[in-house]
Formats: structure tokens, sequence, C-alpha cells
């Protein structure tokens, strides 16, 4: 109960510590969840998103200290599209993030997994997490990266893409994803050359579309830009607001799915382990006696008996 206490009080070690448990022990967190589940939902959650190089993390940083001034609260959650092991964004971040820190901007890197629904699984709970905490909104950075931006779209309330004109192929790293995920298009980096390029592609391929997204330019180094990109995220924060109603009503119907799939996976993991009908039939497999798919159905029966 202590825990809580501090939790409902924004202490960093409470948020920590409590995080934690939302991505290692599955019991505790399910302990946890039960007493936070009803306080959660109230936050506006923006997911950022883009190649990496973008220039993400420098410019949450510069972002979540404007929003401040501008009345926010605001924490971050970095996905790690790695492991804890290898450490992967977790130093980068919060270095590339350390003036945003020392404001009272809440960050922390949290680690993809491999099961079905796990990087919204240990998402959704650290947002409910930092939700209890009371930070709004959450901003969720990710690499993109195929399934993952997939996942972030659909957590988020608010979706930014961010490019930068120093890729090279910056015309096809735009038709290669993220054209239909995002409200706020930003070309970053923008004291590069090739930037007008850029926006102007960005402009005519996305900004014709009939989600009408916003398209913006903004600078970490100038310092250009940010001002205005944050108010454009308060505004939409209130705009977006009448819709968060049904897309938590969505949100939850998915991860209502998400969890009866990986309960149903993690059963039937244990129960091959143990079955004498998997046993036999991939020992024909092995010997070729029986082709895979053959083996799968013959198994899949007996296992729906």
């Amino acid at each position: 109960m202590d825990l809580l206490v501090d939790l409902k009080k924004g202490k960093r070690g409470a948020i920590a510590k409590a995080i934690t448990v939302v991505e290692n022990d599955q019991k505790e967190s399910k302990k946890l969840l039960k007493k936070i589940f009803k306080d959660s939902g109230n936050s506006m959650i923006i997911g950022i998103t883009g190649p990496a190089g973008a220039g993400k993390s420098s410019l949450i940083n510069k972002t979540a200290i404007a929003m401040k001034k501008l009345g926010s609260k605001p924490a971050v959650l970095a996905v790690d599209p790695t492991s804890h092991v290898t450490g992967g964004a977790i130093l980068g971040d919060r270095v590339r993030m350390s003036e945003s820190t020392d404001s009272g901007t809440y960050i922390r890197s949290i680690a993809s997994r491999g099961a079905t629904g796990a990087v919204s699984r240990s998402l959704r709970n650290s947002i409910r997490v930092l939700e209890y905490a009371g930070f709004n909104p959450i901003i969720i950075e990710s690499v993109g990266a195929g399934q993952t931006e997939v996942e972030i779209s659909n957590i988020a309330d608010i979706t930014v893409v961010v490019f930068n004109p120093n890729t090279g192929d910056s015309i096809q790293t735009i038709k290669a994803g993220l054209t239909e995920i995002g409200d706020i298009y930003l070309v970053n980096k923008s004291d590069l050359s090739g930037t007008n390029q850029l926006f102007d592609a960005v402009r005519d391929f996305i900004g014709d579309s009939e989600r009408n997204p916003i398209i913006l330019k903004t600078s970490v180094k100038k310092n250009s830009g940010i001002t205005v990109f944050a108010k454009t995220l308060k505004d939409m924060m209130k705009s977006k607001k009448k819709f968060k109603d049904e897309k938590d009503r969505e949100r939850l119907e998915t991860e209502l799915k998400d969890i009866v799939l990986n309960n149903i996976k993690e059963k039937i993991d244990d129960m091959l382990i143990s079955d004498k009908t998997f046993s036999k039939y991939l020992k024909k497999l092995q010997s070729k006696g029986i082709d895979p798919y053959d083996a799968g159905d013959k198994i899949t029966k007996s296992l729906l008996k």
C-alpha cells in the first residue's frame, strides 16, 4: 500500500518500482493493476515515431520542456526495440533527454518483447502507472520498425511521425510506411539542406489525404518550431479528447483479445510439452513419415477434443 501512496504523490522511486514490476513480474503486475485500473485512462497519449536518426529523443527533450511551460505535466516512455540485456536505447535516450528530466519530466525506457501484444502489454500498463502518478500527456517514443508502429498508433491518441532531410532517400522512406498513421508530420533537423524539398514531398504525398494531417518543421539545434509544435499538440489534445472514450473502448477490446490469445498460447505451450501425440507426430515428421501440415492438423485435433 505504501507503493500506491507514493505513486499517487508522483514519487520517482515508486514510479520506477511500479514500472519494473509491470515489465518483469506478471503475478505482482496483476495485483498492482487491480488497484490502479479504475484511476487510469485519463491522460492523452502521444506516440512519436519515425526512422532511426530522425532526432526524436532530442526533439522530445525540448518539446517536453515547452509543454511544461504551457501547463502540462508530460512523461516519456521510450520503447527499446532490443532488450534489457544489450541496453539498446536506454542510455542514449536518457542522455539526450537529460534537460527535460532535470525540469521534472519522468523518462523511462521499456523493452519490447516477443509475445503476442507484448509491447502493448508492457506499454499499456506502464502508461497506467504514469496516469495514476498524475502525468498528462504521456509521450511514447519508438523507432520506425514495422509492427511496433502499428501497436504504438493503436495505443496513442495522437501520432506524430518525424523525418529528417539527411536520409538521402527521403521520398522512399515516406512511401515505405508511416504514411497512414500520422496526425502530425514533422520535418526535423530543418537547419539541414534538403529541408524544403522533403517538406514539399511530405506535403504532396501525405498532406492531400482525407485525414488532412498537420505538417511542420522543427530544429532542435536552432530551437525553432518547437513552441509551435508544443502548442499544436496542446490544441490537438483538446480536440481529440472528445474521441478518447471511443478509442479507449477499441483499445480495451484489443487488449482483451491480446490477453486471451496470450493465455491460450501459454496453455498450449504447456500442453505440447507433455503431449504424447505431439511427440509421436514430431518423430514421424523428423523421419519424413508425414508432412508438417498433416502432422499439425492431427495434433490440433487431438488437443481440441
